[in-house]
């Protein structure tokens, strides 16, 4: 009885940063961090990627209470652990909504807009342009 118990405890949401989209889902446990099935030391080599990772717990003071498996996929490192940050932190107030003002304040539950900007035609990138010769 108890194995049917724990996935209705496991609560999921997903973050976005960039073009990193990350699967979080919380289940009570010993406070192991997996993301794409490796522990989050091996696949985030950056310290402070890894304290991102945890802030949203240590804020909301669920650490080591809660297991968190992230799948995720996209753009680069940095994206993909914010886009883990964001999605740990909207399972939070799923599973607390006191716990959202907390979260609000330290700007956890923004999600941050900025993508890149595309490409013109006429120019080498998105602004900046071929070099103008006199004669």
């Amino acid at each position: 009885m108890a194995d049917t118990a724990s996935p209705s405890l496991s609560v999921q949401a997903t973050g976005r940063r960039k073009t990193s989209i990350a699967r979080v889902r919380l289940v009570p446990g010993t406070g192991a961090i997996t993301v794409n099935q490796r522990s989050y030391e091996s696949y985030f080599p950056r310290e402070a990627l890894r304290l991102a990772i945890r802030t949203p717990l240590l804020v909301s003071h669920q650490l080591g209470k809660y297991d968190v498996i992230a799948n995720v996929h996209g753009g680069g490192s940095t994206g993909q652990a914010d886009a883990i940050v964001l999605g740990i932190a909207r399972v939070l107030v799923q599973l607390d909504a006191a716990q959202r003002p907390g979260l609000r304040k330290a700007g956890l539950l923004t999600r941050d807009p900025r993508m890149k900007e595309r490409k013109k035609y006429g120019r080498k990138g998105a602004r900046k342009r071929f070099q103008w010769t006199k004669r």
